[in-house]
């Protein structure tokens, strides 16, 4: 995936000048912040036409603008476009419509991709995106602090991506040598990269891996209340979830009920 995305933005860099991505952003209003809920659980809901693991969720005609909108209504945090096109069915485009759809909700969407340079972090602020995923596998320690920064610097938060505990660690250590802020996220994805198979047990063995940061992030295998309510007391403050939200035919409520079982007991100790 690392490859595919160099050679997207091979193609993206002489198509567009990062000047002109520049020119593009200065024009924006500044990207929603992320905004927390006091009870302490918040979901970023995921929009994604193609699943690698579970196939195709949605066709192409999908209507972008009116899923994110109920997204929003049902209390998403953020929403996270899937933006790789070979394996995910996505684009710059549903990015834009994206953000645009949530624009006037104050709710960030989060550009999804196998990023491997500071120039693709602009390319999503460009399409309106107030957030980027910084996946640790695919990188090194200097390019995840390069891209971090890049995305702090637009105002944008960033969910950094682990995939097990040594992962965690460099997780901790990139975010020690950045400015202190709440919007960066630590993530734990539970999916095996090799296999695709999810594992949701990998949440409770690593959950005492997680440093001490502000916002501790379940990724995959969180489809039911009764997954959101477990991941909560096990000390996950957030919740990105995609393909239960795009296989339901109401996400709104669907959203809803999840963020309700993470939220009745907001004193469980992180």
């Amino acid at each position: 995936m690392a490859q595919g995305s160099r050679e997207r933005l091979k193609v993206a860099r002489a198509r567009v000048a990062q000047a002109q991505l520049l020119e593009r952003i200065a024009a924006l209003p500044a990207p929603p912040s992320l905004v927390f809920h006091p009870a302490g659980f918040d979901i970023i809901a995921e929009m994604k036409l193609v699943s690698p693991a579970a196939g195709r969720l949605k066709d192409q005609d999908e209507d972008i603008s009116r899923r994110v909108a109920d997204y929003a209504s049902g209390g998403a945090a953020a929403v996270s476009v899937l933006t790789e096109p070979s394996r995910f069915g996505g684009s710059l485009t549903h990015l834009a419509e994206a953000a645009a759809a949530l624009a006037g909700h104050g709710i960030p969407a989060m550009r999804k991709d196998f990023l491997v340079d500071p120039y693709q972090v602009l390319e999503a602020r460009a399409a309106g995106a107030g957030g980027v995923l910084v996946i640790l596998a695919m990188l090194d320690d200097a390019q995840c602090r390069e891209i971090t920064l890049a995305a702090l610097e637009q105002k944008m938060f960033v969910l950094v991506e682990a995939f097990d505990e040594q992962e965690l660690a460099r997780g901790g250590e990139l975010f020690s040598s950045l400015p202190e802020t709440d919007q960066l996220l630590l993530g734990l994805n539970c999916r095996d990269l090799r296999t695709l198979q999810v594992d949701p047990q990998r949440f409770e063995t690593a959950a005492s891996s997680f440093p001490s940061v502000s916002h501790r992030v379940a990724e995959s295998g969180i489809e039911t209340p009764e997954h959101a309510r477990w991941a909560r007391g096990l000390g996950y403050d957030m919740a990105l979830v995609g393909t239960a939200l795009m296989r339901s035919g109401n996400p709104a409520q669907a959203l809803a009920e999840l963020l309700a079982a993470g939220r009745e007991d907001s004193e469980v100790a992180r």
